[in-house]
């Protein structure tokens, strides 16, 4: 076994010798390289698909400013003109790194975080810090109404008549369900042996690994990840850009942004045309380059029109944008003024943006101007392709059925209120008992549809009978029904 090994290798380090020499690789990487195309070659073809193995940060910083894919000014000496290859990665600021471990001769991290990437992204990783998308995890784990939704779904659950008891979800459970796209807590607990095909090699043991949930809390402190939109070891622009990409989270039934693009006007021309569009170039030219938006061309893209004139700044705080929150806990409100949304308190002290009767936790939220400026830059986007009375009678039309749609949730509200007062249910935990899934059902999968198949124009289905107006108003009525019947019942 030990012979046929040292074949492979020996045959690979041959074909290695001229691949590599056709890019200025540093010995490090070309080391990695040798090893892993016998034994990881997908990782290694996917990486040599990359910008990074044929681009040096010295080539990327002398393009001009609005065709530059690196923020930083300048680099580390050592990193200048080598390409960006599995040593520049993996091994940065590997004293910060707790997964920083000996691997044949080096001192590697396991996780790639948004700190390593900002040595030469560090505006990228700057916005991203300061979005709701890195402290996902936290807005979420530290919101203890939040994680009350989530031990009321996941797990196993007592059942009359079963034998299966209570039981709070595992760390796997979590892992693979809310906290997959929130991103979960990498804790590592020393070192294991793991068996290779050289053997046994000792390697760091992180809890929860693998996650590349957009939240996620790295080894070195840092926060969130790059590659849940720009998947290693390609790093690519192209898959960021393309709305699947989103669609990894961004699903029906409670956050419909793919289903509801799929159907609109905008999704029927992307899934179309989507073969004769460039997604590689940047800046991205508006009606050359792609001739409908993505979800990157609407919330974060650098957009410019034919002739070069930016209509839009690239930015990865992907809420940079937008001025109202369609995803409504409970009601739709104005953006959060922060990442950190575990901070807000509404005015009955729950860690909420509004009360249950609507009122906005405004302290907390965006005021009214920079509301107007936030949807001045998204009309702005809209109004590359259409007309000024266009843009603004959607617009008129989205805030419609955001206001209507608020009001059957409150309608909903008030009648768990009213269950609540009567003792047909618990509101020590308002997510646990069977009406209130029906009161759930109201904002989270009925009012969300319509709000973002309203948001995101021409996907009627969903505003009507799939999921919006439809659930809407029978789930409304459920819930009528069943607290009538249930006050109806002869009492014990």
């Amino acid at each position: 076994m030990r012979f046929l090994l040292a074949i492979v290798l020996s045959l690979v380090v041959f074909a290695s010798k001229s691949w590599a020499q056709e890019a200025p690789f540093s010995a490090e990487s070309r080391s990695c390289l040798n090893c892993h195309r016998a034994f990881t070659p997908g990782i290694v073809q996917d990486w040599l698909s990359s910008r990074h193995s044929r681009t040096t940060p010295s080539q990327a910083l002398k393009k001009p400013e609005l065709q530059r894919r690196i923020s930083a000014t300048q680099v580390p000496q050592a990193l200048r003109d080598v390409v960006v290859g599995c040593y520049e990665c993996h091994a940065l600021n590997g004293k910060a790194h707790q997964d920083n471990f000996s691997h044949f001769g080096f001192q590697i991290n396991v996780v790639v975080s948004p700190r390593d990437c900002a040595t030469c992204h560090p505006l990228e990783q700057a916005q991203y810090n300061q979005s709701k998308k890195a402290h996902a995890w936290g807005n979420l784990k530290k919101n203890p109404l939040y994680s009350a939704l989530v031990k009321s779904i996941i797990g196993l659950k007592e059942l009359s008549g079963t034998e299966i008891g209570t039981l709070e979800p595992s760390a796997f459970t979590e892992q693979e369900a809310c906290f997959a796209c929130h991103g979960t807590r990498l804790e590592v607990r020393g070192l294991k042996s793991i068996k290779t095909p050289l053997g046994s090699i000792q390697v760091p043991d992180i809890a929860h690994w693998p996650n590349q949930g957009v939240g996620r809390l790295n080894p070195d402190g840092s926060r969130g990840a790059c590659t849940p939109c720009h998947p290693r070891h390609s790093f690519s622009i192209e898959i960021a850009r393309k709305p699947h990409t989103c669609a990894q989270c961004h699903l029906e039934p409670d956050v419909p942004a793919w289903n509801v693009y799929a159907e609109s006007k905008h999704g029927n021309i992307y899934l179309s045309k989507q073969g004769e569009w460039d997604f590689r170039r940047v800046p991205w030219r508006l009606g050359v380059d792609f001739t409908a938006p993505t979800c990157a061309a609407c919330h974060n893209s650098l957009l410019v029109s034919p002739d070069g004139a930016v209509i839009a700044q690239r930015t990865h705080d992907f809420g940079a944008r937008l001025w109202v929150r369609l995803f409504g806990l409970i009601y739709t409100h104005p953006q959060p003024r922060g990442g950190d949304t575990s901070v807000i308190r509404n005015a009955d002290g729950l860690p909420l943006p509004t009360t249950f009767e609507g009122t906005a936790a405004r302290e907390f939220l965006i005021d009214d101007k920079e509301q107007a400026r936030r949807q001045a830059l998204m009309e702005a986007v809209c109004q590359g392709c259409h007309s000024t009375q266009w843009v603004q009678s959607h617009f008129q039309k989205m805030h419609n059925t955001l206001r209507e749609t608020d009001q059957m949730t409150l309608a909903a509200t008030r009648l768990l209120k009213k269950a609540w007062e009567l003792g047909l249910a618990d509101p020590e935990n308002p997510f646990d008992e069977p009406l209130e899934h029906l009161w759930i059902k109201q904002w989270l999968f009925y009012g969300n549809t319509a709000r973002y198949a309203s948001a995101m124009t021409g996907a009627p289905d969903y505003v009507a009978f799939k999921y919006g107006w439809w659930g809407l108003s029978t789930n409304l009525r459920k819930m009528l029904q069943d607290i009538k019947l249930k006050t109806d019942l002869p009492k014990k």
